[in-house]
């Protein structure tokens, strides 16, 4: 992406742009603490007489935040919304940025930085609006729900819901405010990323014979992954709501060999399945497996010792929240958009999943477009901030007693 130098003088005319600042001045990238943005974050909402939760990693280096703004009737726990972001980012380390990607700045019609897009732009206008909720006054609780370490697997926020699981907090609806340029969207694939790992024969490479080649056994294992994603990409099944209607598979890593004179004893391969409702990803692992499997009579009559294992990383749910429900008909309001016909359905995993695993029916819709995360010069128009702002305002119109 090729981004202009810094030379607008272009004035901040958004009412969240100084929180946006502010929250990205805070470099809460994955792999570091995030509790410098979480106690300023803390601190700006009790200041303002809201009771907040901290809940805490093992290490207690990072924190989820859990925030409640009360009904006007004093209810705080049954009914109401939340409204939900991450606090991480994910790295810059090696990308070729323009700007000081901790220090947001706006160029032309857009504002540049870490985290404007994925997601501190809603989280940061999800605050600036506290406020106005309060003195409107609402006829339902509204949580506020940071997590950390979404970024590296959606690790922080299971906490918090088991947390307010536990607390008895009973919403009705959950808002993720992940980049979808603002278009309500009430569906996203699931994901399950293993990492195939090849066990080998170590020889000299002169005799290629008397071993078995870890790194060529996991290439074609690729190579079957690849097949096993060019027959969904042209046989599907299809769901055209999704922006990519087929089930995908992906290689991500390959990681084996020690030298080019020894044949590899070790390769690992780490890749995933992204699936919609019409496809088993445990189905396609199986045909994965099966291929895996026919390798072994070769390698193991040269090494017996040698063989393929498979581990399940991680797994995302999908989720689908239903066009017609309370939630969906809210957000078509509030986006300006004729009910379902203005539903989408993404590719990427968020939090929403989670929060609708424990009965909270959820829909993500949130400002910037996920082309443009985790992007060297991360942008985001002034225009999406601008409809981010309008949606909340909205939203303050349905949810308000005035």
């Amino acid at each position: 992406m090729n981004a202009p130098t810094p030379q607008s003088t272009l004035q901040p005319t958004l009412a969240a742009l100084p929180l946006i600042k502010k929250w990205v001045s805070f470099a809460s990238v994955s792999r570091d603490s995030n509790l410098a943005l979480i106690e300023w974050t803390r601190e700006l909402l009790e200041s303002q007489g809201i009771e907040c939760r901290l809940i805490y990693d093992d290490s207690g280096k990072k924190a989820n935040l859990w925030a409640t703004l009360p009904a006007h009737d004093g209810e705080s726990k049954t009914g109401g919304l939340v409204l939900s972001g991450h606090t991480d980012v994910v790295p810059v380390d090696g990308q070729p940025w323009n700007t000081d990607p901790f220090e947001a700045q706006i160029i032309g019609d857009k504002l540049y930085g870490r985290g404007v897009t994925d997601m501190k732009g809603f989280g940061a206008t999800a605050l600036m609006m506290v406020p106005e909720l309060l003195k409107r006054k609402l006829k339902k609780p509204v949580h506020l729900a940071f997590s950390y370490d979404e970024e590296v697997g959606c690790i922080g926020v299971r906490r918090l819901i088991a947390d307010m699981v536990d607390q008895g907090f009973r919403p009705a609806g959950c808002i993720v405010g992940e980049p979808t340029g603002m278009q309500v969207v009430i569906a996203h694939k699931g994901k399950h990323a293993y990492k195939t790992s090849v066990r080998g024969f170590e020889a000299h490479s002169s005799l290629t014979p008397q071993g078995v080649n870890a790194v060529e056994i996991a290439c074609e294992f690729v190579g079957k992954l690849k097949a096993m994603h060019r027959k969904l990409e042209a046989e599907g099944p299809f769901d055209p709501l999704f922006d990519v209607p087929f089930t995908t598979i992906h290689t991500g890593v390959i990681a084996g060999g020690t030298a080019l004179n020894i044949i590899p004893r070790d390769c690992d391969v780490t890749w995933e399945i992204r699936h919609h409702h019409l496809n088993s990803p445990v189905t396609l692992f199986n045909e994965a497996k099966e291929f895996a499997d026919s390798l072994l009579p070769t390698m193991q009559a040269v090494a017996p010792g040698t063989g393929i294992t498979h581990h399940l990383n991680s797994v995302l749910p999908g989720f689908a929240t239903d066009a017609n429900s309370d939630i969906a008909r809210l957000c078509f309001k509030c986006a300006e958009v004729d009910s379902a016909m203005g539903a989408g359905k993404v590719s990427f995993g968020t939090e929403a999943a989670l929060f609708h695993q424990v009965g909270v029916p959820t829909i993500v819709c949130g400002p910037g477009h996920i082309a443009q995360a985790h992007q060297p010069n991360e942008w985001v128009t002034l225009e999406q901030l601008a409809w981010c702002e309008r949606f909340m305002r909205h939203l303050a119109d349905e949810i308000c007693v005035s």
